[in-house]
């Protein structure tokens, strides 16, 4: 049975984070991915009297998170919600942090069903709320579209094969059984590549189960409104999909300015304690005087 004591958050480029907002003593920031708490944890570690309003779509985050960070009392409010509908207060936080995608808690919990790496049901939800999951998608999506969201989404270029095989061999209830048929259809030279072939459908799914992108574009938008003059906005990517938007995103805002020229990435050192913050991007925009 899964307990939130399983959701272990490993921040990633937790100092330039803490450095690029400049975290400021009475100062309130928002977490808008809260995960289990690491990010939020530093913010309020960073300075004294640090409020921070933490948010988050999985409940099983919110009630990790509020476990480990207890001790900050009332200094802390937690919300649950996806960061795309969240009701942004004009001009009220002093820093905003997004850790997007998929979190290691996700990954690593079987029966969530992010990974084919332990047998489980192909679920993908993050807000476990929802109706939709990826076996809805894997049995009940026409071949067409199938193809498109693995083209899409995970930049699948074999996309119309797997769907065709998937849509033969369908209805799919479990991860591995998923993956060994991406893997049977594929050429020999593919299956034994670097990554597993069904990495890219995996994400795709994932992707498409849960909004992410149409998510991200939303909060895009709406995020900077909440930032005070001078605040700023932290936004950490792990694939180029998102990184696209996130760059985009920031630059054509008429309401922040980009500080980073280029996204921030993790060092070797801490690719060497955590390595899946090797493909982490961070960048850094600053909200405009009115």
């Amino acid at each position: 049975m899964e307990t939130t004591a399983s959701f272990v958050h490993v921040p990633v480029l937790s100092r330039e984070i803490v450095d690029g907002l400049v975290v400021r003593p009475g100062g309130h920031y928002l977490d808008a991915t809260v995960g289990g708490g690491g990010h939020s944890r530093l913010l309020l570690e960073a300075a004294p009297d640090v409020r921070l309003t933490a948010i988050d779509r999985d409940v099983q985050a919110i009630a990790a998170a509020s476990r480990e960070l207890s001790e900050f009392g009332e200094r802390v409010r937690f919300i649950h919600s996806n960061f795309a509908s969240f009701e942004f207060p004009v001009a009220t936080f002093d820093g905003i942090i997004a850790d997007l995608g998929v979190s290691s808690h996700h990954l690593d919990t079987p029966e969530r069903g992010f990974s084919f790496r332990h047998e489980a049901g192909l679920d993908m939800r993050m807000d476990q709320g929802q109706e939709l999951t990826a076996a809805d998608l894997v049995n009940y999506e026409d071949e067409a579209e199938l193809a498109n969201i693995f083209f899409k989404y995970g930049e699948e270029r074999l996309s119309r094969r797997i769907a065709r095989r998937i849509v033969e061999k369908r209805p799919f209830s479990q991860t591995t059984d998923l993956a060994e048929a991406i893997a049977g259809c594929v050429p020999r030279q593919y299956r034994y590549g670097k990554i597993h072939p069904a990495t890219r459908v995996f994400q795709a799914l994932r992707i498409a189960v849960n909004e992410e992108l149409s998510s991200l574009e939303a909060f895009l938008s709406k995020a900077p409104l909440a930032l005070v003059p001078n605040g700023r906005i932290a936004i950490v990517s792990f694939h180029s999909l998102e990184d696209r938007l996130v760059k985009h995103g920031l630059r054509n805002s008429p309401l922040v300015q980009v500080l980073t020229k280029k996204p921030i990435i993790a060092t070797e050192d801490e690719i060497a304690n955590n390595p899946r913050s090797r493909s982490a991007k961070l960048r850094i925009a600053a909200r405009v005087e009115d």
